[in-house]
């Protein structure tokens, strides 16, 4: 199908932007000094800017997550999409799946650096990232063939394992940016510390109006057995293992920058093994279908 070919093209231009933009940002900043200053917010509150590099105009607890995170992209992201992309010239629904689930991370990291980063020289880039995965996502999910997906999946297939976990992490996360959110709101301070000098909390913004409630809506629908379950929660869960294993090396660098990490340090590793765990096991309970229309 053309859908093919197109894929395969948005794929190669994601993999090659990506690695230019994880090596700027990892690169750009490798040999100077520190050069942090303090600088007060239209809050009144007090920043300490990273003052160096791509994310020279970020607060510092921020920027060493950006670079973190430009790590794992550049060093686990790029070769499984690279990887995801070969195995699903197959036309398999595992491969399909994990092609999906990869590109959803490179979909949101890029969607984050574009609205949270602030401005820089690769923020058209962020722009081409950002709309590239969106449109490849959209092409590779039109591209599995929903209505059998139940008979896909073996019936010992733990649902309600799986289900009840995403369930449960999207809310547990989800009551946590509430509990950022709401307190300021209660003792009239309006703007959570969190801030700092953004304009606003685009991470809790789109994790709660979009990420988790469909995290959430595809652990119920595979509870239930739905063929939308069974489509959306290998995604996520995909999704979530590359996420994760990107949350943990942000907490690593912070750590390293003397900053209190606990509990994360104990709850995203917990978070990342199970979510890795689910996928294996929804992986392995699909049944070998070739769908000869890719």
């Amino acid at each position: 199908m053309q859908n093919k070919k197109i894929i395969s093209i948005l794929v190669l231009i994601i993999a090659s932007l990506a690695l230019a933009a994880t090596l700027t940002g990892i690169l750009s900043g490798i040999g100077t000094e520190s050069c942090e200053y303090q600088f007060e917010s239209i809050h009144g509150q007090k920043v300490t800017i990273f003052g160096k590099g791509l994310y020279q105009h970020m607060s510092s607890d921020v920027a060493i997550q950006g670079i973190a995170q430009d790590y794992v992209t550049l060093f686990i992201g790029i070769p499984a999409l690279i990887f995801s992309l070969i195995l699903v010239r197959k036309g398999t629904l595992k491969s399909k799946l994990l092609l999906a689930g990869t590109l959803s991370y490179f979909f949101l990291t890029y969607l984050f650096y574009m609205n949270m980063a602030m401005y820089n020289a690769l923020f058209l880039v962020y722009i081409v990232l950002t709309g590239t995965t969106f449109f490849a996502l959209l092409l590779t999910i039109l591209s599995i063939e929903i209505d059998p997906l139940p008979k896909s999946y073996s019936k010992s297939t733990p649902v309600k394992f799986v289900g009840g976990f995403l369930i449960f992490t999207s809310s547990s996360i989800a009551l946590l940016w509430l509990s950022i959110l709401i307190p300021p709101l209660l003792d009239n301070t309006i703007i959570p510390l969190s801030v700092e000098h953004y304009t606003t909390l685009t991470v809790q913004g789109f994790d709660l109006a979009l990420f988790h409630p469909l995290i959430f809506v595809a652990g119920l629908l595979l509870m239930k057995k739905n063929k939308y379950g069974y489509l959306t929660a290998p995604i996520v869960l995909i999704f979530l293992s590359l996420l994760m294993t990107a949350l943990i090396a942000k907490i690593i660098a912070m750590a390293i920058a003397g900053v209190n990490v606990i509990p994360a340090i104990f709850i995203i590793p917990l978070i990342a093994t199970f979510a890795i765990s689910c996928t294996i096991i929804l992986m392995r309970n699909i049944q070998k279908t070739i769908d000869n229309d890719y």
